[in-house]
């Protein structure tokens, strides 16, 4: 079995090293971000690596220069987060785990990206690892379809455990078998960091869009001035009813959901008029595009909660909005 350092630090970097711990290798020591203080009494927290380290009792460090001392064949890179020094590079080689298809959506977010982007399918590349970001060549790749309706978390917990296997797969017998790496060939497409202003719905994009960030999570928007978090949603394709015309009848008619005032047309018919994107009908909200119906929420300050059990404590108005 193989000697090796893993460095990572969130909680999908731990399915990895426990998959190596429990394959049989010798992990003599793990590299991880520092403690970090959370929470409201801002008490300092270890990573979920660090933890998982504890618990099986191996070395750690935050040091990556730790390496260097610690008598290891091969590194184990999964979303560390930092690059590697090429000093550290020269003496020990190491291999990264990256979530996608390289070269597409090389950097931080490849799997949000990959979600906002409408992508249908993503991967895993078990490259050797270079100074650069995600240029490495690849030893193998798994191609893996993004499911309709598909979270962030759920995608990165899957894209973390094929990765395991593939890296105690390809270390069973020892660094000689990752095999010849070889380069990544296509355009280049960099994974930039998901920002704030990014994660905002705004209503008037089209549904399918918005339905992709509350995918990659955090999604927010606004409700009586206070921030409100959606957690899921399901697309409805069609158009929210408004105020129409019985057939064969001179007078509107308001439907249940309550459309806005009639217009009429050219041919003097009448036409309902759309509600504004952002508004709330029943358990939908009208986007741009198409409806959003919503299925959990979290209002500011709660956790998260189906959407019936929301309403039936916020009581919103009859075309209250989303947004204002």
């Amino acid at each position: 079995m193989t000697r090796l350092a893993f460095l990572g630090s969130p909680e999908v970097a731990v399915i990895s090293l426990r998959a190596l711990h429990d394959a049989g290798h010798d992990v003599a020591l793990v590299v991880t971000a520092p403690d970090r203080r959370r929470g409201r009494g801002s008490a300092l927290v270890p990573t979920p690596v660090k933890e998982c380290a504890l618990e099986l009792g191996i070395p750690e460090s935050s040091r990556v220069a730790d390496v260097l001392d610690a008598n290891v064949e091969i590194g184990v890179v999964v979303a560390f987060g930092t690059l590697i020094r090429p000093e550290v590079l020269q003496k020990v080689p190491m291999v990264n785990l990256h979530f996608s298809l390289l070269p597409r959506w090389r950097g931080a977010a490849p799997v949000e990206r990959a979600i906002l982007a409408g992508d249908d399918r993503t991967g895993v590349c078990l490259m050797a690892l270079e100074e650069t970001l995600d240029t490495g060549p690849v030893y193998a790749r798994v191609e893996v379809p993004i499911l309709p309706g598909q979270i962030a978390s759920e995608l990165r917990v899957t894209l973390a455990s094929i990765g395991a296997d593939l890296l105690v797969q390809r270390l069973a017998g020892g660094v000689a078998t990752l095999g010849t790496p070889v380069p990544q060939v296509g355009e280049a497409v960099y994974a930039r960091k998901i920002e704030r202003s990014e994660l905002e719905l705004k209503w008037a994009r089209p549904a399918v869009e918005l339905d992709r960030v509350v995918r990659v999570g955090r999604a927010w928007t606004t409700f009586r001035g206070k921030r409100f978090i959606v957690e899921r949603v399901r697309v409805v394709d069609d158009d929210p009813p408004g105020e129409g015309t019985e057939a064969g009848g001179d007078k509107p008619t308001r439907t249940a959901a309550g459309g806005g005032k009639p217009t009429r047309t050219a041919a003097g018919t009448r036409k309902p008029r759309r509600p504004a994107p952002g508004t709330l009908l029943g358990d939908e909200v009208v986007c741009g595009v198409g409806r959003l119906e919503l299925l959990e929420v979290r209002p500011e300050g709660r956790s998260v909660q189906s959407f019936d059990e929301w309403q039936r404590g916020a009581r919103p108005t009859a075309h209250e909005r989303f947004g204002t």
